[in-house]
């Protein structure tokens, strides 16, 4: 059996462990009204946690994304940072995961350092080892990145990964990793449209506490 301390458990941040929804639409919405546009219903906002900022903003308004990602920033940063919480039994899991020495990490959409401040915030960044998020170098194209991959592979030679989200862009990512997927259902997107996305293995369960170490294993066999 492959040992624990090489098994690396990549999490998403939002709709994975976090509920950030509230902080989020209430930044973006921010945002528009910055800039003279009108709010949109939170349910569609809410529907593009996941993806980068400025291709959110970019499906609502012609105006510069960089700009209103920019006033999103500048609200969430003071506001909406503080308007999240974790999901029922994150916390629970994570301790439970930690203990049986699996090596934890988060691949997030936000910036970095935003990212760690949350963390930080819902006490919950001591279980992870690593923290990844948009930075200057890792900006246009997210989770995608292939620098991603570069970093993993330097810094954990030899160790089996495993991808846990809630969107597609979770499975494209562990796709890139030619790794196995964990899929969660607390997001807004559905069991087929992430197995459809899935090359490899894969599965999707309700939450983060359905996570088993018979169902870790099960994907490296």
């Amino acid at each position: 059996m492959i040992e624990r301390e090489k098994i690396i458990l990549s999490f998403d941040l939002d709709n994975t462990l976090i509920n950030n929804k509230e902080g989020i639409t209430n930044s973006f919405n921010y945002a528009l009204r910055k800039f003279n546009f009108s709010e949109i219903e939170r349910s569609k906002i809410e529907i593009m946690i996941g993806i980068p900022l400025n291709e959110m903003f970019a499906k609502v308004t012609n105006l510069d994304p960089s700009l209103l990602s920019s006033a999103f920033r500048e609200y969430y940063g003071s506001k909406g940072i503080y308007q999240s919480h974790l999901l029922p039994g994150v916390k629970k899991k994570l301790r439970e995961l930690k203990k049986n020495n699996f090596i934890m990490g988060i691949i997030t959409s936000k910036k970095q350092e935003l990212a760690e401040r949350i963390l930080e915030i819902l006490k919950i960044k001591k279980f992870f080892n690593y923290i990844l998020g948009e930075t200057e170098e890792r900006k246009e194209l997210g989770k995608l990145d292939p620098k991603l991959k570069t970093i993993l592979q330097d810094k954990y030679s030899g160790y089996n990964i495993i991808v846990i989200g809630d969107h597609p862009k979770d499975v494209l990512l562990s796709n890139n990793l030619n790794c196995p997927f964990i899929g969660v259902l607390t997001g807004h997107h559905s069991a087929n449209q992430l197995k459809e996305l899935k090359e490899g293995k894969g599965l999707v369960l309700n939450s983060i506490g359905e996570i088993t170490l018979k169902k870790i294993y099960s994907l490296l066999e």
